[in-house]
């Protein structure tokens, strides 16, 4: 793969020997080193090789983070943040060794401010559990990326999913941040109020580094309130170019859709076989809507009448919840299904965004792309923000196979880059996109690794990530 770190570094394994051995003595059977579970901490879910830490340890607040991060800074010993294990770039890999600092069992809600309209978590919150705990307040946490992540996890891929088109993603949806920097200090990003002038925003910066520049450990959060009528809904087209092209005058008229997905026939297929489905095999466009009843009622009409323009057939709406449920589970379940359409093989997710404006041109090319190279590789997407995901189903055994899919997945990144776009609208580079940062970036990459240089200048925190080796 040729992955480097934007600067090299060595790891002393007598170093890491004594740092385990403070850690041991400091928290007993909450660190680990066995293998099977070392390996758990450094899986990926793509065809990236998996790189194992050295040890693993629960903690259970921002002050044994901190612990944990000043004994590593002591011996020059990398840290690597662990939430759920659902990134997909290798995130969590530990191509040094090191720490593998897991914060799931800091899973506390601090407190609600439904007056303020936010909340305080710690980092190993998930989105599920924090709407589950919201249910009786009448506000709810809209960010959904599919995957039950953790929120530390998703603030710092700055994560976004199926309800951004009208929320937005995390970096519209977090207030403030607590953090651990490298050498082990705690701080605080800013202050609970909506809007601020003060200082530089270390808020956002923070926000999609992925644990290079430090460890999240509390978040809080914008909330919405639960909309008072909600529908969803679903019909196909005879083409991608058309159903992309629905999407685009959807968002150009100003309808506040709240969620507009697209599924190509491939991936149609693939929900049929494993959510037990009976969709029609075309491209198709699942819909969800939220406002009050006569808002709702007026976007579906609106709707209706932009897609029935592009050929759009069979639309149909429906406010049971049952009904929705089953919809966009089967949605969520796509990388599954996908990967389903050859057993025993691997999925390597893989995403891009681009303005609006690009959306079917991006996604018709790509479709001709993976049609002519001969892979199996269904496509979906958030396309109201003009991002969508191909998932590419690999025998990860045959290197032609992946010789193919890694030429893909260059040629994805140029033409998105190349229409005004990002090599990733939402998974984040990691290790499996830092290649493409060069091409995104130019001369502004030097700034991202002077200021990754000044938050961690032994190059400790998740090393290896984002940022290349530069000339």
């Amino acid at each position: 793969m040729g992955i480097e770190p934007h600067f090299s570094r060595t790891t002393d394994k007598a170093a890491i020997n004594r740092v385990c051995d403070r850690l041991m003595s400091r928290f007993g059977e909450r660190f680990m080193t066995g293998q099977s579970v070392r390996e758990q901490h450094g899986h990926t879910t793509t065809y990236l090789p998996g790189e194992w830490p050295d040890g693993v340890v629960m903690v259970n607040s921002t002050e044994e983070v901190s612990e944990v991060v000043t004994i590593c800074h002591e011996e020059n010993v990398p840290v690597i943040p662990f939430g759920s294990g659902s990134s997909l770039e290798g995130h969590l890999n530990a191509p040094y060794g090191g720490i593998s600092v897991d914060v799931s069992g800091m899973n506390e809600v601090l407190a609600v401010h439904p007056e303020d309209l936010n909340c305080t978590v710690q980092a190993g919150v998930t989105r599920s559990q924090l709407n589950d705990y919201l249910r009786d307040t009448g506000l709810f946490f809209p960010i959904d990326p599919g995957a039950d992540a953790t929120i530390g996890g998703m603030t710092a891929t700055r994560a976004s999913g199926t309800n951004a088109v009208r929320y937005g993603t995390m970096r519209e949806t977090v207030v403030s941040l607590k953090a651990v920097m490298s050498d082990g200090t705690i701080i605080e990003t800013a202050s609970h109020a909506k809007k601020s002038a003060a200082g530089y925003d270390l808020t956002r910066l923070l926000v999609g580094s992925e644990g290079t520049l430090g460890v999240i450990t509390e978040v809080t959060l914008k909330l919405s309130g639960i909309p008072q009528a909600i529908a969803g809904g679903i019909c196909n087209f005879e083409d991608l170019e058309s159903a992309c092209n629905a999407v685009i005058m959807t968002i150009q008229c100003g309808i506040p859709i709240a969620r507009i997905e697209l599924l190509d026939s491939v991936q149609v297929k693939a929900c049929n076989l494993y959510s037990k489905m009976d969709l029609v095999e075309r491209p198709t466009l699942l819909v969800e809507f939220h406002g009050t009843d006569t808002g709702v009622a007026e976007q579906i009409e609106l709707f209706g009448d932009i897609i029935a323009e592009y050929g759009g057939s069979d639309f149909q709406a429906t406010t049971k919840p049952e009904d929705r449920t089953k919809l966009w589970t089967a949605r969520h379940n796509a990388f599954w299904a996908g990967c389903g359409l050859r057993p025993g093989c691997k999925g390597l997710s893989t995403d891009a965004c681009v303005p609006i404006s690009r959306l079917a041109e991006c996604v018709t090319e790509t479709q001709k792309d993976i049609e002519d190279s001969g892979l199996i590789g269904p496509i979906v997407g958030h396309v109201g923000d003009g991002n969508f995901h191909v998932l590419l189903v690999l025998d990860p055994d045959d290197q032609a196979e992946i010789d193919n899919a890694e030429a893909f997945l260059k040629r994805l990144a140029e033409r998105s880059i190349g229409m005004g776009g990002t090599c990733t609208g939402e998974h984040g580079v990691g290790q499996g996109k830092m290649k493409f940062m060069r091409d995104e970036f130019g001369p502004a990459l030097r700034y991202m690794a002077a200021i990754k240089q000044a938050f961690d200048p032994n190059n400790i925190m998740n090393p290896g990530k984002i940022v290349p080796k530069l000339d």
